[in-house]
Protein backbone atom coordinates (compact mmCIF):
# COMPACT_ATOMS: atom_id res chain seq x y z
CA UNK A 1 0.00 0.00 0.00
CA UNK A 2 1.26 3.06 -1.13
CA UNK A 3 1.41 6.41 0.61
CA UNK A 4 -0.48 9.47 -1.46
CA UNK A 5 1.60 10.20 -4.22
CA UNK A 6 1.80 14.03 -3.76
CA UNK A 7 3.38 13.52 -0.22
CA UNK A 8 6.05 11.13 -1.55
CA UNK A 9 6.56 13.03 -4.67
CA UNK A 10 7.05 16.32 -3.28
CA UNK A 11 8.81 15.57 -0.29
CA UNK A 12 12.01 13.94 -2.66
CA UNK A 13 11.74 16.38 -5.08
CA UNK A 14 12.02 19.60 -2.30
CA UNK A 15 15.34 18.49 -0.94
CA UNK A 16 16.79 21.47 -1.05
CA UNK A 17 14.01 23.89 -0.16
CA UNK A 18 14.05 25.49 3.26
CA UNK A 19 11.75 25.71 5.62
CA UNK A 20 10.70 29.13 7.75
CA UNK A 21 8.61 27.91 10.20
CA UNK A 22 10.40 29.50 13.70
CA UNK A 23 12.22 28.01 16.70
CA UNK A 24 14.26 28.95 19.59
CA UNK A 25 16.37 27.87 22.73
CA UNK A 26 16.43 27.47 26.40
CA UNK A 27 16.02 30.67 28.32
CA UNK A 28 18.92 29.84 30.15
CA UNK A 29 21.20 28.29 27.21
CA UNK A 30 24.38 29.95 26.87
CA UNK A 31 23.83 31.13 23.40
CA UNK A 32 22.69 34.26 24.19
CA UNK A 33 23.91 37.12 21.99
CA UNK A 34 20.63 39.60 23.63
CA UNK A 35 23.09 42.59 23.82
CA UNK A 36 23.27 43.60 20.40
CA UNK A 37 20.48 45.92 18.86
CA UNK A 38 21.35 45.21 15.02
CA UNK A 39 17.95 44.60 13.47
CA UNK A 40 13.99 45.69 14.16
CA UNK A 41 12.00 44.59 17.05
CA UNK A 42 8.22 43.47 17.28
CA UNK A 43 5.75 43.32 20.24
CA UNK A 44 2.67 41.15 20.15
CA UNK A 45 -0.16 40.92 22.76
CA UNK A 46 -1.55 37.84 23.67
CA UNK A 47 -4.37 36.59 25.47
CA UNK A 48 -2.18 33.95 27.78
CA UNK A 49 0.91 33.27 28.88
CA UNK A 50 1.32 29.70 28.41
CA UNK A 51 1.89 26.76 30.85
CA UNK A 52 5.00 24.26 29.02
CA UNK A 53 7.73 24.68 26.89
CA UNK A 54 7.92 20.88 26.23
CA UNK A 55 7.01 20.69 22.50
CA UNK A 56 5.50 17.06 23.63
CA UNK A 57 3.26 18.75 26.44
CA UNK A 58 2.49 21.85 24.76
CA UNK A 59 -1.56 22.40 24.35
CA UNK A 60 -2.32 25.90 24.04
CA UNK A 61 -1.77 28.69 21.80
CA UNK A 62 1.18 30.66 23.44
CA UNK A 63 3.24 27.87 24.89
CA UNK A 64 2.52 26.11 21.12
CA UNK A 65 3.90 29.40 19.67
CA UNK A 66 6.81 29.60 21.76
CA UNK A 67 7.87 26.02 20.96
CA UNK A 68 7.57 26.83 17.15
CA UNK A 69 9.61 29.67 18.04
CA UNK A 70 12.23 27.27 19.92
CA UNK A 71 12.13 24.07 18.03
CA UNK A 72 12.83 22.87 14.37
CA UNK A 73 11.05 19.26 13.04
CA UNK A 74 12.09 16.77 10.63
CA UNK A 75 10.08 18.16 7.95
CA UNK A 76 7.46 21.18 7.53
CA UNK A 77 4.46 22.64 5.93
CA UNK A 78 4.51 24.04 2.60
CA UNK A 79 3.02 27.75 1.77
CA UNK A 80 0.80 28.96 -0.96
CA UNK A 81 -0.40 32.39 -2.16
CA UNK A 82 -4.66 32.27 -1.99
CA UNK A 83 -6.53 35.62 -2.88
CA UNK A 84 -3.08 37.21 -2.94
CA UNK A 85 -2.70 36.08 0.81
CA UNK A 86 0.11 33.67 2.06
CA UNK A 87 -1.18 30.43 3.50
CA UNK A 88 -0.13 26.96 4.43
CA UNK A 89 -0.29 23.99 1.87
CA UNK A 90 -0.56 21.31 4.71
CA UNK A 91 -0.85 18.56 1.83
CA UNK A 92 2.49 19.36 0.78
CA UNK A 93 5.21 18.38 2.78
CA UNK A 94 8.88 20.19 2.92
CA UNK A 95 12.80 19.64 3.85
CA UNK A 96 13.51 20.98 7.32
CA UNK A 97 15.85 19.12 9.53
CA UNK A 98 15.89 16.61 7.19
CA UNK A 99 17.00 17.56 3.86
CA UNK A 100 15.60 14.13 2.17
CA UNK A 101 13.26 10.90 2.80
CA UNK A 102 12.50 7.89 0.78
CA UNK A 103 9.63 5.12 1.61
CA UNK A 104 10.04 1.47 1.29
CA UNK A 105 7.24 -0.38 -0.89
CA UNK A 106 5.21 -1.41 1.82
CA UNK A 107 4.72 2.08 2.83
CA UNK A 108 5.74 1.45 6.43
CA UNK A 109 10.01 2.42 6.64
CA UNK A 110 10.60 5.82 5.99
CA UNK A 111 14.60 6.85 5.59
CA UNK A 112 15.15 10.37 6.56
CA UNK A 113 18.63 12.11 5.62
CA UNK A 114 19.72 14.81 8.06
CA UNK A 115 21.21 17.62 7.01
CA UNK A 116 24.79 17.68 8.56
CA UNK A 117 25.13 21.28 9.30
CA UNK A 118 22.61 22.38 12.04
CA UNK A 119 24.21 22.44 15.73
CA UNK A 120 21.88 23.32 18.84
CA UNK A 121 21.82 26.65 20.74
CA UNK A 122 24.05 24.72 22.85
CA UNK A 123 27.00 24.51 19.97
CA UNK A 124 26.17 20.62 19.73
CA UNK A 125 25.65 18.93 16.36
CA UNK A 126 22.92 17.53 15.31
CA UNK A 127 23.06 13.76 14.80
CA UNK A 128 20.33 11.09 14.16
CA UNK A 129 20.96 10.10 17.75
CA UNK A 130 19.26 13.24 19.17
CA UNK A 131 16.10 12.48 16.81
CA UNK A 132 15.32 8.92 17.99
CA UNK A 133 16.10 10.39 21.69
CA UNK A 134 13.43 13.28 20.56
CA UNK A 135 10.87 10.66 19.15
CA UNK A 136 11.81 8.47 22.43
CA UNK A 137 10.38 11.15 24.69
CA UNK A 138 7.30 11.97 22.24
CA UNK A 139 6.20 8.83 23.02
CA UNK A 140 6.40 8.81 26.90
CA UNK A 141 4.50 12.03 26.80
CA UNK A 142 1.26 12.27 28.43
CA UNK A 143 -0.39 14.52 25.56
CA UNK A 144 1.79 13.93 21.97
CA UNK A 145 2.01 10.26 23.06
CA UNK A 146 -1.53 9.88 21.19
CA UNK A 147 -0.36 11.47 17.89
CA UNK A 148 2.43 9.46 17.90
CA UNK A 149 0.25 6.34 17.98
CA UNK A 150 -2.65 8.29 15.48
CA UNK A 151 0.75 8.84 12.78
CA UNK A 152 0.95 5.12 13.61
CA UNK A 153 5.06 4.98 14.56
CA UNK A 154 6.38 1.58 15.64
CA UNK A 155 9.72 2.87 16.19
CA UNK A 156 12.65 5.32 15.06
CA UNK A 157 15.89 3.94 14.84
CA UNK A 158 19.71 5.39 13.52
CA UNK A 159 20.50 3.82 10.65
CA UNK A 160 24.04 6.57 10.26
CA UNK A 161 25.01 9.14 12.10
CA UNK A 162 23.04 11.58 10.02
CA UNK A 163 19.91 9.13 8.70
CA UNK A 164 16.95 7.87 10.63
CA UNK A 165 14.39 5.42 9.67
CA UNK A 166 11.24 5.31 10.94
CA UNK A 167 8.99 2.46 11.01
CA UNK A 168 5.33 2.52 11.38
CA UNK A 169 3.08 -0.44 12.45
CA UNK A 170 0.76 -0.09 9.07
CA UNK A 171 0.79 2.37 5.93
CA UNK A 172 -0.74 5.36 7.22
CA UNK A 173 -1.50 8.29 5.46
CA UNK A 174 -1.43 11.08 8.06
CA UNK A 175 2.08 10.29 9.38
CA UNK A 176 3.79 13.10 7.28
CA UNK A 177 1.00 15.06 8.10
CA UNK A 178 1.46 15.02 11.40
CA UNK A 179 5.39 14.91 12.24
CA UNK A 180 5.53 18.39 11.22
CA UNK A 181 3.26 19.33 14.24
CA UNK A 182 5.51 21.52 17.33
CA UNK A 183 4.83 18.33 19.48
CA UNK A 184 7.65 16.67 16.95
CA UNK A 185 10.23 19.41 17.66
CA UNK A 186 13.55 18.00 17.65
CA UNK A 187 15.25 17.85 21.33
CA UNK A 188 18.64 17.99 22.34
CA UNK A 189 18.04 15.63 25.33
CA UNK A 190 21.68 14.99 25.99
CA UNK A 191 21.30 19.00 27.76
CA UNK A 192 17.63 17.96 28.81
CA UNK A 193 19.13 14.98 31.11
CA UNK A 194 21.94 17.27 32.12
CA UNK A 195 19.92 19.47 34.19
CA UNK A 196 17.49 16.65 35.23
CA UNK A 197 15.16 15.60 32.82
CA UNK A 198 11.60 16.79 31.36
CA UNK A 199 11.12 19.01 34.40
CA UNK A 200 13.67 21.08 33.41
CA UNK A 201 12.22 21.30 29.66
CA UNK A 202 8.79 22.47 31.08
CA UNK A 203 10.63 25.83 31.70
CA UNK A 204 13.45 25.71 29.17
CA UNK A 205 14.33 24.66 26.08
CA UNK A 206 16.72 22.70 23.57
CA UNK A 207 15.77 23.58 20.46
CA UNK A 208 18.09 24.35 17.03
CA UNK A 209 15.79 27.06 15.61
CA UNK A 210 15.73 30.56 14.36
CA UNK A 211 15.08 32.55 17.43
CA UNK A 212 16.56 31.81 21.06
CA UNK A 213 14.48 32.43 24.10
CA UNK A 214 15.66 35.10 26.83
CA UNK A 215 13.22 35.17 29.35
CA UNK A 216 9.73 33.46 29.79
CA UNK A 217 7.17 34.59 32.64
CA UNK A 218 3.52 33.43 32.53
CA UNK A 219 2.28 35.77 34.22
CA UNK A 220 3.50 38.46 32.44
CA UNK A 221 5.97 38.65 29.13
CA UNK A 222 8.74 36.28 26.93
CA UNK A 223 11.43 37.31 25.00
CA UNK A 224 13.44 36.00 22.19
CA UNK A 225 16.34 37.25 19.94
CA UNK A 226 17.21 36.01 16.74
CA UNK A 227 19.36 33.28 16.15
CA UNK A 228 22.71 34.49 14.59
CA UNK A 229 23.98 30.97 14.19
CA UNK A 230 20.73 29.99 12.91
CA UNK A 231 21.22 27.03 9.99
CA UNK A 232 18.87 27.82 7.57
CA UNK A 233 17.31 31.46 6.77
CA UNK A 234 18.09 34.49 9.23
CA UNK A 235 14.77 35.73 10.27
CA UNK A 236 14.09 39.50 9.47
CA UNK A 237 13.09 40.84 12.78
CA UNK A 238 15.79 40.80 15.56
CA UNK A 239 13.72 40.82 18.38
CA UNK A 240 10.23 39.78 19.47
CA UNK A 241 8.55 40.79 22.72
CA UNK A 242 5.35 38.79 24.15
CA UNK A 243 2.91 40.72 26.41
CA UNK A 244 0.83 38.06 28.24
CA UNK A 245 -3.12 40.70 28.49
CA UNK A 246 -6.04 38.92 29.64
CA UNK A 247 -8.08 41.76 28.73
CA UNK A 248 -8.90 41.84 24.95
CA UNK A 249 -9.63 45.50 25.12
CA UNK A 250 -6.77 46.39 26.36
CA UNK A 251 -4.42 44.27 23.86
CA UNK A 252 -6.62 46.61 20.83
CA UNK A 253 -5.55 49.94 23.15
CA UNK A 254 -1.81 48.89 23.17
CA UNK A 255 -2.36 48.19 18.96
CA UNK A 256 -4.63 51.21 18.33
CA UNK A 257 -1.60 53.22 20.39
CA UNK A 258 1.08 51.49 18.78
CA UNK A 259 2.50 50.29 21.62
CA UNK A 260 2.48 46.68 20.06
CA UNK A 261 2.84 45.59 16.66
CA UNK A 262 0.21 42.78 16.77
CA UNK A 263 -2.93 41.80 18.89
CA UNK A 264 -4.02 38.31 18.73
CA UNK A 265 -8.15 37.43 19.89
CA UNK A 266 -9.64 40.35 19.64
CA UNK A 267 -13.67 40.66 19.91
CA UNK A 268 -15.40 40.56 16.58
CA UNK A 269 -17.45 43.50 17.65
CA UNK A 270 -13.96 45.26 17.99
CA UNK A 271 -13.18 44.59 14.77
CA UNK A 272 -15.47 46.10 13.21
CA UNK A 273 -14.20 49.52 11.43
CA UNK A 274 -10.93 48.94 12.38
CA UNK A 275 -9.11 48.29 9.48
CA UNK A 276 -7.39 51.17 7.73
CA UNK A 277 -7.68 53.34 10.81
CA UNK A 278 -5.54 54.40 13.49
CA UNK A 279 -1.90 52.40 11.59
CA UNK A 280 -3.73 49.47 12.00
CA UNK A 281 -4.64 46.30 9.79
CA UNK A 282 -7.18 43.91 10.34
CA UNK A 283 -6.12 40.44 8.53
CA UNK A 284 -9.38 38.29 8.99
CA UNK A 285 -9.96 35.00 6.90
CA UNK A 286 -11.47 31.69 7.27
CA UNK A 287 -10.12 28.83 8.95
CA UNK A 288 -10.93 25.28 9.96
CA UNK A 289 -11.16 26.42 13.55
CA UNK A 290 -14.69 25.27 15.04
CA UNK A 291 -17.10 26.42 17.67
CA UNK A 292 -19.70 23.33 18.90
CA UNK A 293 -22.19 23.04 21.82
CA UNK A 294 -21.28 19.56 23.09
CA UNK A 295 -23.81 17.24 24.72
CA UNK A 296 -22.41 13.99 26.43
CA UNK A 297 -23.74 11.16 25.45
CA UNK A 298 -23.17 9.22 28.25
CA UNK A 299 -25.29 11.76 30.75
CA UNK A 300 -28.87 11.68 30.82
CA UNK A 301 -31.16 13.05 28.94
CA UNK A 302 -28.58 13.79 26.08
CA UNK A 303 -28.04 9.89 25.93
CA UNK A 304 -31.29 10.16 23.64
CA UNK A 305 -30.59 10.83 20.04
CA UNK A 306 -34.19 13.27 19.56
CA UNK A 307 -33.28 15.23 22.64
CA UNK A 308 -30.00 16.01 20.88
CA UNK A 309 -31.46 16.54 17.82
CA UNK A 310 -34.48 19.14 19.69
CA UNK A 311 -31.47 21.05 21.22
CA UNK A 312 -29.60 21.50 17.43
CA UNK A 313 -33.01 22.80 16.20
CA UNK A 314 -33.36 25.31 19.03
CA UNK A 315 -29.97 27.19 18.31
CA UNK A 316 -30.48 30.76 17.04
CA UNK A 317 -27.59 30.27 14.42
CA UNK A 318 -27.98 33.51 12.48
CA UNK A 319 -27.92 35.18 15.64
CA UNK A 320 -24.75 33.97 16.83
CA UNK A 321 -23.35 34.76 13.48
CA UNK A 322 -24.76 38.29 13.57
CA UNK A 323 -24.74 39.34 16.70
CA UNK A 324 -21.97 37.58 18.44
CA UNK A 325 -19.32 37.18 15.26
CA UNK A 326 -20.06 40.16 13.54
CA UNK A 327 -19.02 38.75 10.47
CA UNK A 328 -15.88 36.90 11.42
CA UNK A 329 -17.29 33.47 11.17
CA UNK A 330 -19.83 31.45 8.72
CA UNK A 331 -21.58 28.41 8.84
CA UNK A 332 -20.67 25.11 10.41
CA UNK A 333 -22.88 21.80 8.86
CA UNK A 334 -20.64 19.20 9.60
CA UNK A 335 -18.70 17.78 12.32
CA UNK A 336 -15.56 18.82 10.43
CA UNK A 337 -15.13 22.42 9.09
CA UNK A 338 -15.96 23.29 5.51
CA UNK A 339 -12.40 23.68 4.16
CA UNK A 340 -11.58 19.99 5.33
CA UNK A 341 -10.93 17.18 2.66
CA UNK A 342 -13.61 15.29 2.31
CA UNK A 343 -16.28 17.19 3.86
CA UNK A 344 -19.82 16.95 3.76
CA UNK A 345 -23.10 18.16 5.36
CA UNK A 346 -25.05 14.86 4.65
CA UNK A 347 -27.31 13.97 7.62
CA UNK A 348 -27.61 16.86 9.07
CA UNK A 349 -31.26 18.81 9.21
CA UNK A 350 -30.64 21.11 12.17
CA UNK A 351 -31.81 24.39 11.46
CA UNK A 352 -33.54 26.93 13.96
CA UNK A 353 -36.92 25.53 14.33
CA UNK A 354 -38.65 25.70 17.53
CA UNK A 355 -41.88 23.94 16.95
CA UNK A 356 -39.44 20.93 15.53
CA UNK A 357 -37.34 21.18 18.42
CA UNK A 358 -40.74 20.31 20.51
CA UNK A 359 -41.79 17.63 18.39
CA UNK A 360 -38.52 15.83 19.06
CA UNK A 361 -39.07 16.46 22.77
CA UNK A 362 -42.35 15.22 23.23
CA UNK A 363 -40.90 12.04 20.51
CA UNK A 364 -37.97 11.91 22.85
CA UNK A 365 -40.57 11.54 26.14
CA UNK A 366 -39.71 15.23 27.46
CA UNK A 367 -43.21 16.96 26.26
CA UNK A 368 -42.75 19.70 29.41
CA UNK A 369 -38.64 20.21 29.06
CA UNK A 370 -36.00 19.24 31.18
CA UNK A 371 -33.24 20.97 32.89
CA UNK A 372 -29.42 20.50 32.67
CA UNK A 373 -26.07 21.91 33.49
CA UNK A 374 -24.36 23.71 30.79
CA UNK A 375 -20.63 24.44 31.95
CA UNK A 376 -18.92 27.68 30.73
CA UNK A 377 -15.50 27.53 30.05
CA UNK A 378 -14.10 31.62 30.83
CA UNK A 379 -11.56 32.94 28.64
CA UNK A 380 -13.55 33.64 25.47
CA UNK A 381 -16.53 36.91 25.01
CA UNK A 382 -18.09 34.94 22.18
CA UNK A 383 -18.72 32.05 24.23
CA UNK A 384 -20.28 33.72 27.13
CA UNK A 385 -22.44 35.98 24.60
CA UNK A 386 -23.66 31.98 22.92
CA UNK A 387 -24.67 30.82 26.11
CA UNK A 388 -26.66 33.82 26.84
CA UNK A 389 -28.30 33.41 23.58
CA UNK A 390 -28.55 29.40 23.71
CA UNK A 391 -30.24 29.68 26.66
CA UNK A 392 -32.76 31.78 26.26
CA UNK A 393 -33.83 29.84 23.11
CA UNK A 394 -33.85 26.36 25.06
CA UNK A 395 -36.23 28.29 27.79
CA UNK A 396 -38.99 28.76 25.18
CA UNK A 397 -39.41 24.89 24.47
CA UNK A 398 -39.21 24.27 28.49
CA UNK A 399 -35.30 23.16 28.45
CA UNK A 400 -33.52 25.22 31.26
CA UNK A 401 -30.16 25.54 31.02
CA UNK A 402 -28.35 26.25 34.35
CA UNK A 403 -24.88 27.77 33.47
CA UNK A 404 -21.96 26.41 35.38
CA UNK A 405 -18.95 29.47 34.69
CA UNK A 406 -15.76 27.91 35.59
CA UNK A 407 -12.03 29.16 35.37
CA UNK A 408 -10.46 27.87 31.71
CA UNK A 409 -8.04 25.63 33.83
CA UNK A 410 -10.71 24.08 35.74
CA UNK A 411 -13.06 24.06 32.80
CA UNK A 412 -10.34 22.04 31.00
CA UNK A 413 -9.71 19.35 34.06
CA UNK A 414 -13.59 18.50 33.91
CA UNK A 415 -13.57 18.00 30.55
CA UNK A 416 -10.60 15.41 30.96
CA UNK A 417 -12.92 13.56 33.76
CA UNK A 418 -15.74 13.22 30.83
CA UNK A 419 -18.65 13.84 32.82
CA UNK A 420 -19.48 17.75 32.19
CA UNK A 421 -23.54 17.20 31.18
CA UNK A 422 -23.08 20.15 28.13
CA UNK A 423 -20.51 22.58 26.84
CA UNK A 424 -19.52 25.07 24.57
CA UNK A 425 -15.81 24.08 22.86
CA UNK A 426 -13.53 25.29 20.08
CA UNK A 427 -11.35 23.48 17.83
CA UNK A 428 -8.73 23.97 15.48
CA UNK A 429 -7.49 21.04 13.78
CA UNK A 430 -3.49 21.51 13.38
CA UNK A 431 -3.96 18.62 10.14
CA UNK A 432 -6.07 19.87 7.89
CA UNK A 433 -7.61 16.21 7.53
CA UNK A 434 -11.23 14.36 8.73
CA UNK A 435 -8.74 11.21 9.47
CA UNK A 436 -7.06 13.74 12.14
CA UNK A 437 -9.96 15.57 13.12
CA UNK A 438 -12.29 12.46 13.84
CA UNK A 439 -9.88 10.59 15.19
CA UNK A 440 -9.14 13.06 18.24
CA UNK A 441 -12.66 14.55 18.41
CA UNK A 442 -15.72 11.75 17.60
CA UNK A 443 -13.94 8.25 17.49
CA UNK A 444 -14.76 6.53 20.98
CA UNK A 445 -10.86 6.04 21.30
CA UNK A 446 -10.29 9.93 20.85
CA UNK A 447 -7.82 11.92 23.23
CA UNK A 448 -10.56 14.53 23.23
CA UNK A 449 -13.59 13.08 22.89
CA UNK A 450 -15.36 14.36 25.92
CA UNK A 451 -19.10 14.67 25.12
CA UNK A 452 -18.75 10.27 24.97
CA UNK A 453 -19.89 9.74 21.73
CA UNK A 454 -19.56 5.96 20.71
CA UNK A 455 -20.98 4.96 17.21
CA UNK A 456 -19.20 1.34 16.14
CA UNK A 457 -19.71 2.39 12.51
CA UNK A 458 -18.15 5.69 12.77
CA UNK A 459 -15.20 4.08 15.13
CA UNK A 460 -14.60 1.31 12.12
CA UNK A 461 -14.61 3.38 9.43
CA UNK A 462 -12.08 5.56 10.93
CA UNK A 463 -9.64 2.52 11.28
CA UNK A 464 -10.63 1.70 7.97
CA UNK A 465 -9.53 5.12 5.77
CA UNK A 466 -6.80 5.63 8.25
CA UNK A 467 -4.36 2.56 5.74
CA UNK A 468 -6.61 3.43 2.94
CA UNK A 469 -3.70 5.18 0.33
CA UNK A 470 -6.57 6.45 -2.14
CA UNK A 471 -7.55 9.74 -1.24
CA UNK A 472 -10.71 9.56 -3.34
CA UNK A 473 -12.27 6.11 -1.04
CA UNK A 474 -10.38 7.63 1.88
CA UNK A 475 -13.05 10.81 2.11
CA UNK A 476 -16.10 8.71 0.86
CA UNK A 477 -15.19 6.38 4.17
CA UNK A 478 -14.81 10.15 5.93
CA UNK A 479 -17.92 10.96 4.17
CA UNK A 480 -19.98 8.60 5.48
CA UNK A 481 -18.87 9.08 8.98
CA UNK A 482 -19.67 12.65 8.87
CA UNK A 483 -23.27 11.87 7.86
CA UNK A 484 -23.88 9.35 10.30
CA UNK A 485 -22.61 12.10 13.31
CA UNK A 486 -24.71 14.73 11.91
CA UNK A 487 -27.71 12.40 11.94
CA UNK A 488 -26.97 11.31 15.67
CA UNK A 489 -26.26 14.72 16.76
CA UNK A 490 -23.59 14.88 19.62
CA UNK A 491 -22.89 18.44 18.64
CA UNK A 492 -24.89 21.22 17.60
CA UNK A 493 -22.90 22.87 14.99
CA UNK A 494 -22.22 26.85 16.02
CA UNK A 495 -19.89 28.50 13.66
CA UNK A 496 -16.79 28.04 11.69
CA UNK A 497 -14.44 30.97 13.13
CA UNK A 498 -12.41 33.23 10.71
CA UNK A 499 -8.19 33.59 11.23
CA UNK A 500 -8.65 37.51 12.83
CA UNK A 501 -5.10 39.17 13.33
CA UNK A 502 -5.10 42.97 13.84
CA UNK A 503 -1.66 44.28 13.44
CA UNK A 504 0.16 47.38 12.25
CA UNK A 505 0.86 48.83 9.25
CA UNK A 506 4.07 47.76 7.81
CA UNK A 507 4.31 44.22 9.51
CA UNK A 508 4.34 41.82 6.78
CA UNK A 509 4.49 38.17 6.03
CA UNK A 510 2.15 36.84 8.16
CA UNK A 511 0.70 33.76 6.89
CA UNK A 512 -2.31 31.30 8.10
CA UNK A 513 -2.00 27.88 9.34
CA UNK A 514 -4.70 25.51 10.42
CA UNK A 515 -3.42 25.66 14.34
CA UNK A 516 -3.56 29.45 13.76
CA UNK A 517 -0.07 30.15 15.09
CA UNK A 518 2.38 32.68 14.34
CA UNK A 519 5.55 32.45 12.82
CA UNK A 520 7.67 34.76 14.10
CA UNK A 521 10.55 33.50 11.53
CA UNK A 522 7.79 34.68 8.40
CA UNK A 523 7.32 38.32 9.45
CA UNK A 524 9.10 41.70 8.65
CA UNK A 525 8.92 45.34 8.99
CA UNK A 526 8.97 48.04 6.82
CA UNK A 527 8.46 51.24 9.17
Amino acid sequence: MRTPKLLTTVAIAAAAALAFTGCAQSANNANSGAGEDTGSAMTIAYSEGGTTLDPAEANDGTSDTLVLAAYDQLVTYGTKEENGKRVSDTATIEPMIASEWSVDESNTEYTFTLRDDITFQSGKALTADDVVKSFEHIADSASASFLYGMAGIKSAEKTGEHEVKITLNAPNHLFLQIIPMYSFSIIDMDLVEENGGAEWLKQNTAGTGPYVLDSWDPASEAKLHRNEKYWGESPAIDKVNLKFIGDASNRLQLLTKGSVDMALEVAPKDLEGLDGTNGVVVDSRPSNKILYFAMNSNVAPFDNEKVRQAVTMAIPYDKLLEDVMKGQASAMRSSVASSTPGWTDKGNEAEYNLDRAKELLAEAGYPEGFEFTFTLGSGFPDWNDDAVLIQAELAKIGVTMNIQNMARAQFLDALAEKNVQAYISRWTSFVNDPGYHLGLLLVDSGSSNYSNYNNPRVNELWAEAASEPDAEVRNGLYGEMQQIINAESPWGYLYEYNIAVAHRDGLEGYTSYPDGLVRFAQLSKTS
